[in-house]
């Protein structure tokens, strides 16, 4: 259990954080897929079949085609999804989870919700706020302008044409119509064969005793009783190693460097297992083997793109090595090391990207002796062609000698290397035309509670001032300003603001299970839920509610004046 002071400092810290314009402390990750898969950055237009351990953003797409299914976890949240479904995140943070549900259907099993975060999808004709923790499957069919939302436990409220309505736990609401949306509130339906898996998939989590060491808002957490075997190791504590592993297998040798904005050069492991333990902890090499120290247990830990320290210098040439044309090397970081992230951060972030994951008590340290760095076999190095072309570095690794190793400087946490548009995702060699949805499903807007950051610059807008400092991302400032003179991405989302367009709290403390009367707050960009039953655009048959006729309740509204 987390301290008290530890949990205010780590909510204070998630705060500034957010003030000082520092990255998301999470992601979200493709842990799961079965059938046909496919994936699309928010920064570029091609579709490519889904990688796992991949990390996942704002922008960021997800198709599932005819015989395909996935699973991703934001934190202890599992997102489960069934064929023919498209899902998209209009924006990831720390205090907010929005998706973009145009077709298809989803399972949401939400493990935790705090008072400040919100969690909404949005579906063609209907914002649902997910006000609790609980289970949720969502279904639309944009074609029909038909959303459904089921909740075998949980609470929503649903904002619809101007109309905002909860639906409680053990009840199902249906949602139709575009213009004249109409709602029914009816018993559960039975389960069908997605949700027995989605069934499956929660028993598993729930038998996991890796939570006994790691929170389960480390994401990855599930998979580590499966793969690999915990003891307590002084002065490390508790340590995770893999159970089985090639021979001279290191960390971070097996899978691939992708970009990724706004952390830059990010890991992506070949191993099912391979998440937590490269974006979290650290590694040490004892008794002769390698094993991963996660540090002590916080509320929320921040994820890291890559735990590594890169090496060069003018003692250190990797030209002969990796076949000429130079290189790029790197070897994990060791218990009590510092990251210092290559991305702009703010003094707070690096102290809570550190201390909360090990026991660093001075993240200014200087002249650090890295121990890794001098452990036989743990400096991997590849062409820089390799590198920045997503290649498997398995495939094309040169194990640096030790005592070339010994030699070289630590030059920083990421490369001097300046991305290219394949570094974005990495593409099979050989692969058959990819799925991707019908075009219909791309162009179809979306109704939006919560305001969603602007759409992700296309990378070809930035390309030209990442390479004025290779390796380098680019700050909020400069992203802003590319967005301006490049213009409204053609990637962005169709959006329909659905009232109220902004929320001063998590709605649904003091709602009425009424959506009231139309009222003159219908145009108010500021009205909090709790004032809906005087504020809402549309009106229910007199004397009907949510409450007084649970199974049977519809309302009609004509919309809400709200801008597009």
């Amino acid at each position: 259990m987390v301290p008290k002071f530890g949990l205010l400092f780590l909510l204070a810290a998630a705060t500034a954080l957010a003030e000082f314009g520092d990255p998301p402390a999470r992601v979200a990750r493709l842990n799961y897929e079965t059938g046909p898969v496919s994936f699309r950055p928010g920064s570029i237009e091609d579709w490519t079949p889904a990688v796992p351990n991949y990390p996942l953003t704002a922008g960021d797409h997800l198709w599932t085609d005819l015989g395909g299914q996935a699973e991703l976890h934001v934190g202890s949240t599992a997102i489960r999804m069934n064929q023919q479904t498209a899902l998209s995140f209009l924006n990831l943070d720390d205090r907010t989870v929005q998706l973009s549900l145009t077709q298809g259907t989803i399972h949401l099993r939400i493990r935790n919700l705090r008072e400040d975060e919100v969690f909404e999808v949005d579906t063609p004709n209907a914002s649902l706020s997910l006000l609790r923790p609980g289970e949720y499957r969502i279904q639309t069919d944009g074609d029909s302008a038909v959303s459904t939302v089921a909740l075998p436990g949980g609470e929503v409220e649903v904002t619809a044409g101007g109309t905002a309505f909860p639906v409680h736990a053990r009840q199902s609401a249906r949602i139709a119509g575009v213009d004249g949306r109409t709602y029914d509130l009816v018993d559960l339906p039975p389960p069908d064969a997605f949700d027995r898996w989605c069934q499956d998939r929660d028993r598993r989590e729930e038998q996991v005793q890796s939570v006994r060491y790691v929170p389960r808002d480390v994401i990855g957490y599930e998979d580590l009783d499966q793969y690999g075997t915990w003891r307590n190791l002084p002065p490390y504590g508790w340590v995770w190693t893999p159970t089985t592993v090639v021979a001279g297998w290191a960390p971070y040798r097996y899978g691939h460097w992708v970009w990724v904005s706004p952390w830059g050069w990010t890991w992506v492991d070949d191993a099912p297992w391979g998440f937590a333990p490269f974006h979290y902890g650290r590694w040490a090499y004892a008794d002769g083997v390698w094993v991963w120290a996660p540090g002590r247990v916080v509320e929320r830990p921040v994820y890291a793109p890559a735990l590594v320290a890169f090496v060069g210098g003018p003692r250190f040439s990797l030209s002969v090595s990796v076949g000429g044309g130079g290189g790029v090397a790197w070897f994990p970081l060791g218990p009590g090391e510092v990251y210092r992230p290559a991305y702009h951060v703010s003094d707070t972030y690096v102290r809570n990207v550190n201390i909360t994951h090990v026991n660093v008590t001075n993240v200014n340290v200087t002249n650090v002796r890295y121990v890794n760095q001098n452990v036989q076999g743990a400096v991997t190095a590849v062409p820089q062609q390799a590198f920045v072309s997503t290649r498997p570095v398995g495939q094309v690794a040169t194990v640096v000698p030790a005592r070339e190793a010994a030699q070289a400087q630590v030059v920083g946490t990421t490369a001097a290397v300046s991305p290219r548009p394949e570094s974005i995702v990495r593409r099979p060699p050989t692969v058959a035309a990819v799925s991707r949805p019908p075009t219909q499903v791309l162009q179809r807007p979306v109704a939006v509670r919560t305001t969603p950051p602007p759409p992700p610059v296309s990378f070809r807008a930035q390309q030209q001032a990442l390479q004025s400092n290779p390796g380098q991302p680019l700050d909020a400032n400069t992203m802003g300003n590319l967005r301006g003179t490049a213009g409204a991405s053609p990637n962005a989302p169709a959006l329909s603001h659905s009232y109220p367009r902004q929320r001063n709290h998590r709605p649904g403390a003091a709602a009425s299970d009424s959506p009231g009367t139309r009222g003159p707050g219908c145009d108010s960009a500021t009205a909090s839920t709790a004032q809906r039953p005087a504020a809402g655009c549309a009106t229910s048959p007199a004397g009907e509610s949510a409450a007084t006729s649970p199974n049977s309740h519809r309302a009609r509204s004509s919309g809400c004046n709200s801008a597009a």
